[in-house]
C-alpha cells in the first residue's frame, strides 16, 4: 500500500499526465482541491474515464477533474434537462454533464472525431447514462444552423458547453444565444487559455496557444459586450465563462 507521499506523488504524476489544466500559481495548492474536494467525490466512472484518457496522447484536450465537477453541480443548481455540448473527445465533461441530468434528460453531443468519443463511450454506457446522448459525428455549425432555422428549437435548451475550436467560438454564439432559453446557461471553455490573455506580444508561446489566442480574446471582448447575457469568468481549469441569457 502506497504511503502518503507516494499515493500524492502517483495523483500528481497522473495530474501532469493530462497537462496542468489549472491556473493556480502553486501546484501544492490545486493537488490540494483535488485531493481534498474533487477526489473523494468523483464518481467512479468519471474517474475511470480520467485514467483512460490521461493514457491517450491528446489528453491535453481533456477537461479537468474539478470542472468536471463544477459542471456536475452548476447542472443541478440549475434544474437542467435539455442540454448540449460542442467538442466531446473522450467524453468526460459529458459524462459528468449526464450523471447530473434527470432520467430523461438529453445532451445533443458534437464532436469531428468519433474515434475519441468511442474510447470513452464504454464507460458512459457502463455508467447507464449512454441513452440521455445524441453523438453526432461532424461540424457543429451545420447542424446549429439547421436548428436555428426551426423556431421551435428557440430557447429549447437549459444548458449549452462549448469546449471545441476556438476560432468558432464566435460563429456557435451567435447560433446558440437564440437556442439557450432566457435563464439557461453557456460556458465557454479556455476562455484564459493558458493565461496568454495577458502575455506580452512577444512573449514565447506554444504555436497552437498563439494562433487561438486572438479568437480568445475577441470572444471574451464580445462576450463582455453582449446585452443579452450576464457573464462570470471563473479561473476553473483553462478559465470558463458562464453566460446567463437575459433577454
Amino acid at each position: 500500500m502506497a504511503t502518503n507521499a507516494e499515493g500524492t506523488k502517483n495523483e500528481a504524476g497522473r495530474h501532469q499526465e493530462v497537462g496542468h489544466k489549472s491556473l493556480l500559481q502553486s501546484d501544492a495548492l490545486y493537488q490540494y482541491i483535488l485531493e481534498t474536494s474533487v477526489y473523494p467525490r468523483e464518481p467512479e466512472p468519471m474517474k475511470e474515464l480520467r485514467e483512460i484518457t490521461a493514457k491517450h496522447p491528446w489528453n491535453l484536450m481533456t477537461t479537468s477533474a474539478d470542472e468536471g465537477q463544477f459542471l456536475n453541480m452548476l447542472l443541478k443548481l440549475i434544474n437542467a434537462k435539455n442540454t448540449m455540448e460542442i467538442g466531446v473527445y473522450t467524453g468526460y465533461s459529458l459524462l459528468a454533464t449526464a450523471l447530473a441530468l434527470p432520467e430523461d434528460g438529453k445532451i445533443l453531443a458534437m464532436d469531428i472525431n468519433r474515434e475519441n468519443y468511442e474510447l470513452g463511450l464504454p464507460v458512459i454506457e457502463k455508467a447507464g447514462v449512454a441513452h440521455k446522448i445524441d453523438f453526432r459525428e461532424g461540424p457543429a455549425l451545420p447542424v446549429l444552423d439547421l436548428l436555428v432555422e426551426d423556431e421551435k428549437n428557440h430557447g429549447a435548451y437549459d444548458f449549452i458547453f462549448v469546449d471545441a475550436d476556438k476560432d468558432n467560438y464566435i460563429n456557435y454564439h451567435k447560433r446558440l444565444i437564440e437556442l439557450v432559453k432566457v435563464g439557461g446557461v453557456i460556458g465557454y471553455d479556455n476562455t484564459l487559455w493558458n493565461g496568454s490573455v495577458v502575455a506580452p506580444p512577444d512573449a514565447p508561446l506554444r504555436k497552437y496557444v498563439r494562433y487561438y489566442r486572438d479568437f480568445v480574446l475577441e470572444l471574451n471582448k464580445a462576450l463582455a459586450a453582449d446585452p443579452r447575457i450576464e457573464i462570470c469568468m471563473l479561473p476553473v481549469g483553462d478559465g470558463i465563462t458562464i453566460c446567463r441569457r437575459i433577454k
